[in-house]
């Protein structure tokens, strides 16, 4: 008998862009599986969800033998992920190129980057077994996927490669029924965009108070993307505050 239910995986589901997209897809009946370091945070977070038989998993995406295991559970729990959303990412210092540590570069690609690929190939065995086969991955990239700020080569970095891992993914995923899009998202109201209501550094050297959106609109973008039917897909859609430095110069 085919399941009914509609599963989706958050990476990063403490808090922030996962929190909020995961009260979305809740709100649209969907049954979660939260997964971040901080099982305080993730149960925080389910709390806040419709109620539904929501899984709530601890674990290290940056750690091949973690994100084995939280796949086994998601096998075992429902048999089959109609949903990832590798939202998980991290940040390094706003310092100098040259000044940036092996283990602060190592952090941020292990986890925007390895961290996603990881997730993905997981989810590429378990879409491809269950029935019905298939599913949709979508990818957290940012507006960095497109334009650095200054003193960000890790993020930067990062986030460019996870551009090419959605374009692998779409390929790789296509006679499989398996979808693959990006969202790309500037200054979401966050704990990340306090210092941009402060002002942040500007590609001239200026410091600018920059304008923020509601992080609950990028849960609404998420549920609209994981509800196409299979025969259409979004690659990228960018979705920003109005008014920020991105679009012109300046």
């Amino acid at each position: 008998m085919k399941s009914t239910i509609k599963t989706a995986l958050i990476t990063g589901a403490g808090s922030g862009i996962g929190r909020a997209v995961a009260q979305a897809l809740a709100k649209d009946n969907w049954s979660l599986i939260l997964t971040g370091r901080r099982e305080t945070s993730l149960k925080e977070t389910a709390a806040l969800c419709e109620k539904r038989d929501h899984l709530i998993f601890p674990a290290d995406i940056t750690s091949q033998e973690s994100v084995q295991a939280l796949f086994k559970k998601i096998r075992d729990h429902y048999g089959r992920l109609d949903l990832l959303f590798n939202n998980a990412g991290i940040n390094a210092p706003a310092i100098p190129l040259e000044e940036l540590s092996f283990e602060d570069w190592k952090k941020v690609i292990d986890t925007n980057l390895t961290g996603a690929f990881l997730c993905t190939q997981q989810a590429f065995k378990l879409m491809k077994t269950q029935d019905p086969k298939g599913g949709r991955i979508i990818n957290n990239g940012s507006i960095s996927a497109h334009t650095p700020r200054p003193m960000s080569v890790a993020y930067t970095a990062s986030k460019h490669a996870v551009t090419g891992l959605t374009q692998s993914t779409i390929l790789d995923g296509r006679d499989q029924n398996i979808t693959c899009g990006q969202i790309d998202i500037g200054n979401a109201k966050s704990d990340m965009t306090k210092k941009m209501e402060e002002g942040t550094l500007q590609a001239d050297g200026s410091r600018k108070v920059e304008p923020t959106m509601d992080v609950n609109e990028i849960g609404k973008a998420i549920v609209y993307m994981a509800g196409l039917p299979p025969a259409a897909n979004i690659p990228f859609m960018t979705i920003m505050a109005n008014g920020m430095p991105y679009i012109g110069r300046g």
